[in-house]
């Protein structure tokens, strides 16, 4: 069953730690099948309450996965194996639209505006115990957010989304409990949930966002947290539409004290209405990321929630790093106030780029989905063949599996930096490589 591994230990701790060594060191690979619990336990000389509660470790960690009667399994994909290793090298030649990242052309100048943050940060110095979030910040983030309809709360600043994320989790949540996430979806996320020792479940997405019967299906089995991408979600351009919220918030009144965090990275990026979901559950937390808009190495975000969900977070913040640079902080203050990004001019860039690949894919049989934001998602039937023979034709595309669970397969292209010349050969190069794809859609 283990090939020439042999499980070791006496304790429950003991025995979790030798699998987990040997799924890191590649001796056990994703999906392989565990012996079952008592037929450890005889061989190891343990009791069989032993092997469970290591079998429960594992899972806890996001190491394995158990489906009753068919036994536990390695995960397809453990936390000690990132998803971004799931990933095309590419080689010199091939044309690279797998990355995900913004148009470098698109973003502000930082310079200035880190010059002038410096000379207040000389006249002001920021010392230990000084707040947290710059005045200014907070002022400007909350009538952003009051102006789209996120309800009151305090503002703090994490080190981005993905940070936020997990700061709220640990917050709320204990080992082992469950997580409703949009599949496909942000393959870091994906990654994050299991490695924090949470369990995923996955809810199905189409255009107007996750599905309301997914949704409900995964909080009446017991999900603890529900996480939802507004605008241009990862990898499929997802768009929660008014219809789609009103539908989401009245399954969420059902269940109050779920946690509710959304993540509305599509800010600065996006010229589509926001449609909240905030304000349903107990306990809420709303981000919004500067790394689209206005550069991946900002590492800031800014968020809001419920009292006790940012007080805990400000209070294990303060415990760690501090706090997010304020220097970094003033910044982008500057930005925001000089309005050195325009959304709606940012937007229409984007979709010059994207639109034009949808239609001209439609227009060779091929389904493919983007509503908004940096990608394209496209199913195909084979998703390696599709990956590999785009390679050879001179694309680099990310492999679906990076951003879905029980998803069925597809490939995700990033139009962030695509010339209006390379649209026909990607799209010729794409039926080729895929054929006419299922026009269900991508859940």
């Amino acid at each position: 069953m283990l090939g020439g591994y042999r499980i070791e230990g006496r304790r429950a701790a003991e025995i979790a730690a030798s699998v987990e060594r040997a799924v890191g060191a590649g001796e056990l690979e994703p999906g392989q099948l565990l012996p079952p619990m008592r037929e450890l336990a005889v061989e190891l000389g343990v009791n069989p309450n032993t092997v469970a509660a290591a079998y429960r470790i594992l899972r806890e960690r996001g190491v394995i996965e158990t489906a009753g009667r068919r036994g536990s399994r390695v995960r397809p994909k453990p936390a000690t194996t990132a998803r971004e290793s799931i990933r095309v090298d590419v080689p010199e030649g091939v044309r690279d639209v797998a990355t995900g990242n913004p148009d470098p052309l698109l973003l502000p100048r930082l310079a200035r505006v880190y010059a002038a943050a410096a000379e207040e940060n000389d006249r002001e110095p920021v010392m230990y115990g000084d707040p947290a979030v710059e005045p200014e910040l907070a002022r400007a983030a909350r009538a952003a957010f009051d102006a789209d309809g996120v309800p009151d709360g305090p503002i703090a600043v994490t080190s981005g989304s993905l940070d936020m994320i997990e700061r709220v989790l640990a917050a709320h949540l204990k080992p082992g409990d469950t997580v409703a996430v949009e599949d496909p979806g942000w393959g870091s996320l994906l990654d994050l949930v299991p490695a924090v020792g949470l369990r995923t479940a996955p809810v199905g997405v189409d255009d107007e966002g996750p599905l309301p019967d997914d949704v409900r299906r995964a909080l009446e089995a017991g999900a603890r947290a529900l996480i939802v991408t507004d605008r241009a979600q990862n990898p499929t351009g997802a768009v929660v539409s008014a219809a789609r919220a009103r539908a989401l918030r009245s399954v969420l009144k059902a269940h109050p004290d779920v946690l509710l965090i959304e993540d509305d990275h599509g800010h600065g990026i996006v010229d589509l209405p926001l449609h909240t979901l905030t304000g349903t559950t107990r306990t809420w937390a709303f981000v919004r990321s500067a790394a689209k808009a206005y550069g991946p190495d900002l590492r800031l975000a800014v968020f809001t929630g419920d009292p006790v969900t940012v007080d805990r977070v400000r209070g294990r913040q303060r415990l760690g790093p501090g706090w997010v640079s304020r220097l970094t902080q003033r910044a982008l203050v500057r930005l925001w106030a000089e309005g050195a990004v325009d959304p709606k001019a940012v937007s229409a860039a984007y979709a010059a780029r994207r639109d034009p690949l949808i239609a001209a894919l439609s227009d060779r049989g091929i389904t493919a989905h983007g509503r908004s934001g940096l990608n394209v998602w496209i199913p195909v039937p084979d998703e390696t063949g599709a990956v590999s023979r785009l390679l050879h034709a001179g694309w680099a595309v990310a492999p679906g599996a990076r951003f879905r669970m029980s998803a069925p397969p597809g490939i995700r292209i990033t139009i962030a930096t695509l010339a209006a010349e390379e649209v026909a050969p990607l799209a010729d190069a794409v039926a080729t490589a895929v054929g006419p794809a299922p026009t269900r859609g991508y859940v």
